[in-house]
């Protein structure tokens, strides 16, 4: 009876690893699936997923060596799998030239500065593709201010007759035939741990206690800050080859895990059959 009841508490160790695998599995399915449908999304930075053990089972301590014996191992039993990190990627995207002027590259680290009030929390987002409202303050989509290195809204009056962005962030523009001489910059904010920023939907980011947020806004190519390129979107990082790859490997991992608890069942299932 002893022996029968430590059977099926093996069976339902096994039983357990399996659900746990499949949890993970499904969840790493999850999130390549969201890459894959983000592959077009502008700015879009790329998850991944790792795993790690769960806590194993001893089954007998180890023992250090004796005068009449040698060491022996610890024998652990492992309980499974479980999400280790869902990280996000933040490498270089991948650039697609529009020639629209307001369409900014970021070419290195940082990170655009957008609000909607003051008074609001700053968001930040890696999408350039900005434009420009009825008062000539530049813009993003969803109607966020584009902030300068003062945190400022960034205006071009309606009547100019043109206007640049430099690599270092200058916004200039004509007007009545003379440049602008308030020289005013984009502001780029600088990250130690960008992984550490929370999505927030919309390609924006917002800033969290473990990202690392400099102090000051820096200048475009100054600080270690990227360059702007104006002309240019920053596309996903994301490689379909390799998500596909990942794909399959998580589906058949899927799959092992549900094959693990069939297999147990079938096992217990014998078990329970040897009282008749």
């Amino acid at each position: 009876m002893l022996g029968k009841k430590r059977g099926e508490n093996e069976m339902l160790r096994s039983m357990n690893a399996g659900v746990a695998g499949m949890k993970g599995f499904q969840t790493k399915l999850d999130v390549i699936g969201n890459n894959i449908a983000n592959v077009s999304t502008v700015g879009f930075k790329k998850g991944r997923v790792t795993f790690q053990d769960m806590m194993s089972q001893t089954t007998s301590n180890a023992q250090g060596p004796t005068d009449n014996r040698g060491g022996i191992n610890a024998k652990q039993v492992g309980t499974g799998s479980q999400i280790g990190t869902i990280d996000t990627i933040h490498t270089q995207g991948f650039r697609d030239t529009t020639d629209v002027t307001l369409d900014l590259l970021l070419q290195g680290d940082g990170m655009f500065i957008v609000q909607r009030e003051e008074d609001d929390e700053p968001m930040y987002t890696r999408a350039g593709n900005f434009g420009l409202d009825t008062n000539g303050d530049i813009v993003n989509p969803d109607g966020y201010y584009l902030r300068d290195t003062n945190g400022n809204k960034i205006n071009i009056p309606k009547n100019a007759e043109s206007y640049s962005i430099g690599p270092d962030g200058k916004v200039t523009y004509v007007l009545e035939g003379e440049s602008n001489e308030n020289e005013v910059f984009i502001g780029v904010q600088l990250f130690s741990n960008p992984g550490g920023l929370e999505k927030s939907g919309g390609n924006l980011y917002k800033d969290t206690p473990n990202a690392g947020k400099n102090a000051d806004i820096s200048t475009p190519e100054t600080d270690g800050a990227a360059s702007i390129i104006s002309g240019a979107l920053e596309m996903s990082n994301v490689d379909l080859a390799e998500e596909f790859t990942d794909m399959i490997t998580a589906q058949r991992g899927f799959q092992a895990n549900t094959r693990i608890i069939t297999t147990s069942d079938e096992i217990l299932q014998e078990l329970v059959n040897l009282k008749r």
